[in-house]
This record gives structure tokens, sequence and C-alpha cells, in this order.
């Protein structure tokens, strides 16, 4: 098969696609792979790294998207590059298709062949294509919230941890799953105060055996968001439903009562945030203030650490690329249903429910498209 590696264009946007050990396991396997120039400089990734490992330079995008059989990415395709897709070519990147009308419509008349990291399951549950960019912006999270919490920023003016003598900041964190754990052990590491709301009591009761009393764990309902809410000086949002739409968890009344100069963090922007008041931000720009409190809502949170995350996401990513390469998108998928369960888009149809239910398509099951 012949793979594409694009430059992402996406506002600051320096991952890739394929790490040069990633090319060097396609290429050692007979397939061959255009990698455009620079694809990976920003981080690092020189463009003899990726020649030394077998791939083929190429200048433009365009080359690539004409040629490739499969197009390997990060981001969603942006407008230009989805003007590019053709028929029956693999698209293999991350997509959040749910709160992206546009992008979702280009995809369909593009009748290309559409796999998104985020909905391709693990054999132990959960979502292993995405847990390594929650890793990293979990984490990220409470450095961007430490951050803008400083005077400078727009924030209140409080250091999270705390100093002898005087309290440290409350951290509440709405979600206790991949994004929610990693946030907390950054939060606790820094010394500040942190509740932990999730409705999976069995997940509370795990985290409680690992922290004790250096956290505070709540069931979340409507009643005890609105109270961790209010009395925070950060808010992380990081609650998830494969595919979907995120639901809005923080309301504006909130919001409006939240202390001044509160920050809140809203890591599910990608699906359309947890919080009323979110909108997408960039690196370039990424707070903007509601009442007083800043939101920081950048949709690509782990570009910023591109490096990190790239080699993070080519080791979850890397195995499908090559099930895909080696056997075809079809048979891949029917040798593996956790791999299916990635195909959102295939030949014009909607293949995934979420998706479909979220933005008015009629739902065509997988399954028909694979026979």
């Amino acid at each position: 098969m012949l793979v594409g590696v694009p430059k992402e264009i996406k506002n600051q946007e320096s991952r890739v696609g394929l790490t040069p050990a990633s090319v060097k396991e396609l290429t050692l396997r007979g397939h061959q792979v255009l990698v455009q120039q620079n694809a990976g400089a920003a981080i690092g990734l020189t463009d003899e790294m990726y020649a030394g490992s077998g791939a083929t330079i190429v200048d433009t995008a365009q080359e690539i998207f004409a040629r490739a059989d499969m197009v390997v990415k990060v981001k969603e395709p942006q407008p230009q590059e989805c003007a590019m897709l053709r028929e029956n070519q693999i698209l293999y990147t991350y997509l959040h298709l749910a709160p992206d009308p546009e992008q979702t419509k280009a995809l369909v008349a593009s009748g290309a062949i559409c796999i998104a990291y985020e909905t391709i399951t693990g054999a132990g549950g959960g979502l292993p294509l995405l847990a390594p960019m929650s890793e990293v912006a979990g984490r990220m999270s409470i450095q961007a919230g430490a951050a803008h919490l400083e005077k400078s920023k727009g924030g209140m003016g409080l250091l999270l941890g705390g100093v002898p003598g005087v309290a440290p900041g409350h951290v509440a964190i709405i979600g206790a799953g991949v994004v929610g754990t990693n946030a907390l052990q950054i939060a606790v590491g820094m010394g500040a105060r942190v509740t932990v709301l999730d409705k999976n009591v069995d997940r509370l009761r795990q985290l409680d055996l690992v922290y004790g009393n250096r956290i505070q764990t709540m069931y979340s309902n409507a009643h005890n968001i609105e109270d961790a809410v209010l009395d925070a000086d950060l808010v992380i949002g990081g609650v998830l439903v494969p595919g979907a739409a995120a639901p809005k968890l923080v309301t504006r009344s909130m919001i409006a009562r939240m202390k001044q100069g509160a920050v809140v963090v809203d890591v599910a922007i990608d699906q359309g945030g947890c919080f009323e008041t979110s909108h997408p931000t960039t690196h370039e720009n990424p707070t903007f203030v509601v009442d007083g409190v800043v939101h920081y809502c950048v949709a690509n949170m782990p570009g910023a650490v591109a490096r990190t995350s790239t080699f993070a996401l080519n080791n979850a990513t890397i195995s499908h690329a090559i099930a895909l390469a080696d056997k075809g998108w079809s048979k891949a998928m029917r040798d593996n249903p956790h791999l299916k369960n990635g195909l959102n888009v295939c030949r014009g149809q909607v293949t995934y429910e979420a998706v479909a239910h979220a933005l008015g398509y009629s739902y065509v099951p997988a399954d028909s498209m694979l026979a």
C-alpha cells in the first residue's frame, strides 16, 4: 500500500501522523510511504530521518492526497484537505465529527473511508488511541489552569499549591476517566485541594484507595457539580461520551456565580465542550473571559507538547496502520471489531451511530459496508 503523511496545517499544530520509526515498520513490510517535506521538522524529526527509514519526501500535500491509498494524519482534515480526499481513499486520523457538521458533510461528499482514532476500542475496554492524548491533555490541564490563575494571565492571582500559612487552591475535576485521573495526579502533586466527580462509584472508590484523604470524591449529579464548581478556583472538564457531543454539565448560570478570576479548562472541547460557555480556542489565543471567569478551551492541547504527543500517539496508532496497509481496510476490520468501531464515514455514508444521531444523518452500520 502507498501511505501518505501530510504536514499538519491546523493552527499551532506540530504533531505528525507517523514518526520515522513508524515509517520503518511499514517500509520493512513492503509498503511505500510518502512524507511531505518538513512534516516533522518542528519537533526534530527531519526529512533525513524519514528518508533513512525508507520514506520518499515530496514537496506538497497535494501530491500526497493525489497518490496515497491511505492518508495518516493527527488532526481532523481542514476544508482544503477534505477537498483533496477522493473516493475509496483511506483517511486515518482524529475526526471528532459529532460537533462538526461541516467536516462531516465534506467527508461524506468525498466518498473516502474515514477512520477515527477516537472511536477505535480496545480489547480490555476503553479507547486506546484516544488515551495517550487524554493523558497528555489531563496533565496539561493543570499546568494551563495554574498558569492562568496568575494575575498577568487574567486569573485571580492565586498560587495553586499555596504556601505555608496560606491555603492552596481548590481544583474541581469533572470526570474521573483518563483525563481526570491524569489531571488529578498533577493537581495532587502540586499540593492543591482536589475534588473529583464521576458517576462511576467504583472508579471513585479506586481513586479514594490510592489518594485517601488527599482528595475528596463526589458522585456526579447536578447538585454536587454546582457545589464543587462554585467553591473551586480551577475547574477541569474531562467528560467524554465516545463519538458523541459532550454533555453540558456546567451551565452559564453556574459560570456567572463562580469566583471572579477563577479558571475553567474544557478538555472536552474537541467534542463540543462540557461548559455551556465554551467555544474552541487556539494555542495562539488560548483564553477568553465570560462573567469574570477565564476559559481555556484549546482544541488541540497536546499540540503544545507536540514531540511527546507524537511519540505517544504513534505507540497507539501504528499497529492498526500496519493492519490496514497489510490487509486493506475491509479485511482488517472484519478481522478486528475494535478497529471496525473506528469507521465513522464510508463511501458517502455515516457509519458511527452517535455521529449520525448528533448530525441528523441516516445511520448505516459498518458491517453493511464490509460485505
